[in-house]
């Protein structure tokens, strides 16, 4: 186990928001490839629900008829509390977290409990930050957000490509490109409307959050990472027209830039959505432009967010049309690399598993000594990555 801290506690993992359908997605991934001998339980607000799911996991492996359920309510932080305290890891998805998070996070920072998450709320993530890093830190919990398609594959991805060019002696500029084809979750689009109508709270949480990061000494001596905004425009090595993406992805992997040293003394990121024509470009463009303005207008964002609910998703049909890739093209030294993540069903399918697996790597595996609000690569790295190329997931390079 990668700690022996909360060894007495009777579950080294916790799935809270399994009766939901990524959540459901989880506890099914979890009951087809958790070890033997991995004390596990789901969680959830209704009781009812919560055995429907477990009878649905036996259907699959017929010893979890006996599956432990516990019941807790994000409304409910004493119910938190003492799920925080049973369990080593936690992973939720029950989200917008910026609406239910906080009391999970507080109850695992103060229980010194492993917690991971979906979110792909930058000002959630800021905010997680400024409360419960310190308590984290004490109590040697490490808090992870953006445990699915929101962050892994772009996080786990640049760490993959900077592992290509070591030793990295100067600097660094990397580009991510997105590109797919499936659905949206409906968690997803829910955080992403709020996030659009909330412009100037996550400049606050952001500053807010540097203000600590520099007090706390956070930041490295001697090197520099960021994310950065580049212009569209056609990329000449992976051959796409380039869309500037508005998501939380950027900010992680520079926070992953600022814990290794391996990024380099200077490293820069840049985030984009990737089209073969400009026709597909000029119309994403147009299409973020108006869910921007949308959000501004609360009848308007309301009348959308019911169009798309929560908890509901895709066929299994569906998923298995799904599709990702991000390329990534790090330049550095006169080299140039060209990299590449791929996999199936973004929004459901792969969420899950890295979901599952992330979870499964902080529980079972000796992962570097980190605590406190941590990104992926640099409280997982290797494992996580060995992991989820185990599992399916492609990484490779290309040139």
């Amino acid at each position: 186990m990668a700690s022996d801290r909360a060894s007495e506690r009777p579950f080294d993992l916790v799935l809270l928001g399994a009766t939901g359908f990524t959540g459901g997605l989880t506890a099914e991934y979890l009951a087809e490839h958790a070890p033997a001998g991995l004390r596990w339980a789901i969680a959830g607000r209704n009781a009812d629900k919560l055995a429907r799911v477990r009878d649905r996991l036996a259907r699959i492996d017929a010893s979890l008829a006996e599956l432990p359920l516990l019941t807790a309510d994000s409304a409910d932080p004493a119910s938190l509390a003492e799920l925080a305290g049973r369990a080593r890891v936690v992973a939720t998805t029950v989200g917008p977290y910026l609406t239910h998070g906080e009391p999970l996070v507080a109850a695992c920072a103060e229980a010194g409990t492993d917690y991971l998450d979906l979110t792909g709320e930058p000002e959630f993530v800021d905010r997680m930050f400024t409360a419960h890093h310190e308590t984290a830190q004490r109590t040697g919990a490490r808090i992870v957000h953006a445990c699915g398609f929101d962050s892994i594959p772009h996080d786990l991805g640049a760490y993959f490509t900077v592992q290509q060019l070591a030793p990295v002696d100067g600097p660094l500029t990397l580009r991510g490109v997105v590109r797919g084809g499936g659905t949206v979750s409906g968690g997803t689009f829910h955080s992403a409307m709020t996030q659009f109508s909330r412009a100037r709270q996550m400049r606050a949480a952001s500053s807010e959050r540097r203000a600590l990061e520099k007090r706390l000494g956070q930041r490295p001596e001697g090197r520099s990472s960021r994310a950065v905004a580049a212009k569209p425009g056609k990329d000449p090595v992976t051959g796409y027209w380039l869309l500037p993406l508005p998501t939380v992805d950027p900010f992680i992997i520079a926070r992953s830039g600022d814990a290794l040293a391996a990024y380099g003394p200077k490293f820069r990121y840049s985030h984009f959505a990737g089209t073969k024509t400009l026709r597909y470009a000029a119309g994403g463009a147009a299409g973020v432009t108006a869910l921007t303005l949308a959000a501004q207008v609360g009848p308007v964002r309301n009348a959308l967010l019911g169009r798309i609910k929560q908890g509901e998703g895709p066929d299994e049909a569906r998923r298995a049309k799904s599709w990702f890739t991000v390329d990534f093209v790090g330049e550095t030294g006169g080299r140039t690399i060209h990299t590449r993540v791929s996999g199936g069903d973004p929004g459901y399918g792969e969420t899950a598993k890295m979901l599952a697996e992330s979870a499964m790597c902080l529980a079972l595996d000796d992962n570097p000594p980190t605590s406190g609000s941590v990104t992926t690569a640099a409280a997982m790295g290797d494992h996580l990555l060995a992991r989820l190329q185990s599992a399916g997931m492609r990484f490779e390079v290309l040139d």
